[in-house]
């Protein structure tokens, strides 16, 4: 039996190239997981594809696709359901968006999973095999004790920022109110460190990325993990909170671990809008410091900044690329503020008739699908562009980057693969979509003709 596990194209943070992509982000773990849960005596030939970087086996015969969806992927992952059910191939749809949108995901697969799949997906694949597959699989329990490694030579590593992904905590204890990560009810929950040490070891690896929503989570255990690093001698990146400098023993640890990047959320230069998003952890008198300490560390920062926060003015737009430039953070990014389906920012703006569609496509950070408390849409829109354009000028890049020592070849390329991006963001022939107008779609007409 063939089985192709599908990850459809999000559009966002990558180059395209004629029929080829470079994704600004890790490589995916879904996929690579998902195939070593397979089980052998059932005799699957697995083949792993990701849109995002490059074509997909449109036209070859499948007899099972599983296909991940987040939600600004989501209408293309519907399509692609569709053609391979159409093709007479049986279809399986899984990911967040599944998990927050069960009844709208169903109407285009013979099987839904919601939640993680380590349990599920196995009992799936078996029923499958022996015709009894169920319509829904759920498994709300925690992650089981050991964990098979990534089928990694399944995945294309061209393409991607970095290839060789891991990770050794899952969920998040913050509540931030934009997050999937809390909607969907994935509470926390660490690995053995011997565990993820083990795996590391095995890849071979001498440059990983985590893809953990929140290293620092736990210090205790984010110290027990990188102390455990430091006798592989490997560089490695990740995503930490704000918070990670305020504990001295890990910040020296990040050094000696080998961490040459981090990616933060700061979100906000007002204290006031990150209490509003339930984001009040991070302080924004420290965040100087925190840019401070983590330089002196030879840590590559990405700052990330969300434009669209109810206390936003039209100024903060300059208000943000004047500080980024200041305190000369390596690699910024920006986002808008997006209320993803199932958030309590979704369920809020819904409710007060702010929503201006359920176009799940453009729910991915990039675009405005919400009536901004302070400014109109088109001024959110038009900041958010600005602001990419007037940091990734040369002039601006070049402040930001040199002097930055050992750091300066990996900023200085990030710098300019997202000036490229900026360009595309620009190129959109439409940025908010003009045929639905400025009218809330009502929350149980969602869907592709939405």
């Amino acid at each position: 039996m063939r089985l192709l596990l599908l990850l459809p194209d999000g559009r966002i943070h990558c180059l395209r190239f004629a029929r080829w992509a470079i994704s600004f982000r890790e490589a995916p773990l879904t996929h690579t997981l998902l195939a070593a849960l397979v089980p052998e005596e059932l005799g699957f030939e697995v083949e792993v594809a990701d849109e995002s970087i490059g074509p997909i086996p449109l036209n070859r015969p499948f007899d099972l696709v599983g296909i991940s969806v987040i939600t600004g992927a989501s209408e293309r992952a519907y399509e692609l359901a569709d053609h391979y059910r159409s093709r007479g191939a049986t279809v399986v749809l899984g990911g967040v968006h599944v998990t927050l949108r069960p009844d709208e995901a169903a109407a285009h697969a013979d099987a839904i999973v919601l939640g993680f799949a380590e349990r599920t997906w196995p009992a799936l694949l078996r029923d499958f095999a022996t015709g009894r597959m169920a319509p829904r699989y759920q498994d709300d329990q925690p992650l089981p004790a050991k964990l098979p490694k990534p089928r990694r030579e399944l995945q294309r590593r061209l393409g991607y920022m970095a290839p060789t992904v891991f990770f050794a905590t899952r969920g998040c204890r913050s509540r931030c109110d934009f997050c999937s990560v809390p909607a969907a009810g994935q509470t926390w929950q660490t690995r053995p460190v011997g565990e993820v040490i083990d795996e590391i070891r095995a890849s071979g690896a001498r440059r990983i990325v985590f893809n953990d929503v929140h290293l620092n989570e736990d210090p205790e255990y984010a110290k027990e993990l990188l102390e455990a690093l430091v006798p592989l001698r490997i560089t490695w990146g990740g995503l930490a909170s704000t918070r990670v400098v305020r504990d001295e023993e890990l910040l020296a640890l990040l050094g000696r671990s080998g961490c040459n990047y981090l990616l933060l959320g700061f979100e906000s230069l007002s204290q006031g809008s990150l209490q509003a998003i339930q984001k009040g952890a991070n302080k924004v008198e420290e965040y100087r410091e925190v840019v401070r300490l983590l330089h002196q560390q030879g840590i590559i920062l990405q700052g990330c900044f969300i434009f669209g926060i109810d206390e936003d003015e039209p100024e903060v737009f300059e208000r943000t690329v004047a500080f980024v430039d200041e305190v000369r953070i390596d690699i910024p990014r920006y986002a808008i503020y997006t209320p993803y389906p199932g958030t309590e920012a979704f369920h809020r703006l819904l409710t007060e008739g702010r929503l201006l569609h359920q176009r799940w496509r453009y729910y991915d950070t990039q675009h405005v699908v919400f009536r901004p408390a302070r400014m109109t849409p088109e001024q959110l829109d038009q900041g958010f562009l600005w602001a990419y354009r007037t940091t990734f000028t040369l002039r601006s890049i070049l402040r930001r980057t040199l002097g930055s020592g050992g750091r300066f070849p990996i900023t200085f390329m990030g710098n300019l693969a997202y000036r490229l991006y900026v360009g595309r963001l620009e190129r959109e022939a439409e940025r908010i979509p003009s045929e639905l107008g400025l009218v809330p779609v009502p929350e149980d007409n969602v869907g592709l003709s939405a």
